[in-house]
């Protein structure tokens, strides 16, 4: 099962699959291989519904401002890049070095 499949029609087709097997009029062959391909469905629903989490948790941090370049890295698998999954803080001198490579100008300001 592919999985460019939409989070929407996945959960159709593992209700209609639900359904097949709950009704029990199916052999069980066909039971075996529906409940196969429920499990990738769920797999599948499983990871989309963690990578809309994760969106969601940046844009609730966008909102505190607690932002950073690596809230948006992740991997492949829509896990979190690098050593740590917690935001990072930056230190005040790193805030510092940060602000005077954008702008000369503020390093007067400082």
């Amino acid at each position: 099962m592919a999985e460019e499949i939409k989070f929407e029609k996945a959960m159709e087709r593992l209700e209609k699959i639900v359904e097949d097997l709950e009704a029990g009029e199916i052999s069980l062959e066909e039971a075996l291989k529906k409940y196969e391909e429920g499990v990738q469905l769920s797999g599948i629903c499983q990871k989309k519904l963690g990578q809309a989490e994760k969106k969601i948790e940046i844009l609730n941090r966008a909102l505190d401002g607690s932002l950073t370049k690596e809230s948006f890295e992740y991997d492949e698998d829509g896990e979190r890049a690098g050593p740590s999954s917690a935001p990072k803080k930056k230190s005040k001198k790193a805030s510092l070095t940060s602000k005077t490579n954008l702008n000369d100008d503020e390093d007067l300001l400082l």
